[in-house]
């Protein structure tokens, strides 16, 4: 059976979309490539006619989750927003309720480093939230507090995903997202 000339190229797209939702919203380990590759009605040995292994997937997806959170930020919030705005979306009720399509740092970082696998991928996009943040905030001491706010973010959305109570879990949203937007509308000294 002879396939289109992009057909490789739309079955590499879709694995890649399916790995990064999957690594967002389960985590690497517990996305094995077997029932990834079955999910999408492809057998696993046509997985290596796309990926070299999977730690080449994981750096993929996580590039390709890079670029969907980007794109999406940038939609709901446009690029002159404030950053009282990215805070406020990406501590949000929705975020912590769709992982799989969200920020795959409160994921992906924490298992990648406790496994002691950090990613080139995972250094490049905090360094461009990083950027992101600072370009937002005024004063000498911007970058500090981007390092501070990205933290809190990232670490709030994380808490609030791993408990079992609700109120708890809106409180750890809510609080985090009061406390940074007050960060970072304080007026400069």
């Amino acid at each position: 059976m002879r396939y289109s000339e992009d057909h490789k190229a739309k079955t590499h797209q879709m694995i890649l979309d399916e790995a990064a939702r999957r690594f967002r919203a389960d985590g690497v380990g517990a996305t094995g490539l077997q029932p990834l590759m079955k999910s999408l009605g492809l057998t696993h040995g046509g997985f290596y006619a796309h990926f070299k292994s999977k730690d080449d997937l994981v750096e993929q997806s996580l590039q390709h989750a890079a670029m969907q959170l980007k794109a999406s930020l940038s939609l709901k919030t446009g690029p002159d927003a404030p950053l009282s705005q990215l805070i406020t979306t990406y501590l949000s009720p929705e975020h912590r309720a769709n992982p799989g399509q969200g920020c795959p740092l409160p994921t992906v970082s924490a298992e990648l480093g406790q496994k002691g696998q950090p990613s080139a991928t995972t250094d490049q996009l905090i360094k461009d939230r990083l950027a992101s943040i600072t370009d937002k905030l005024s004063g000498e001491d911007a970058a500090q507090e981007s390092v501070m706010v990205l933290s809190a973010m990232v670490g709030a959305l994380m808490l609030s995903r791993s408990v079992t109570d609700p109120a708890l879990s809106d409180e750890l949203l809510n609080c985090a997202r009061e406390q940074l937007i007050k960060l970072v509308d304080a007026p400069a000294d």
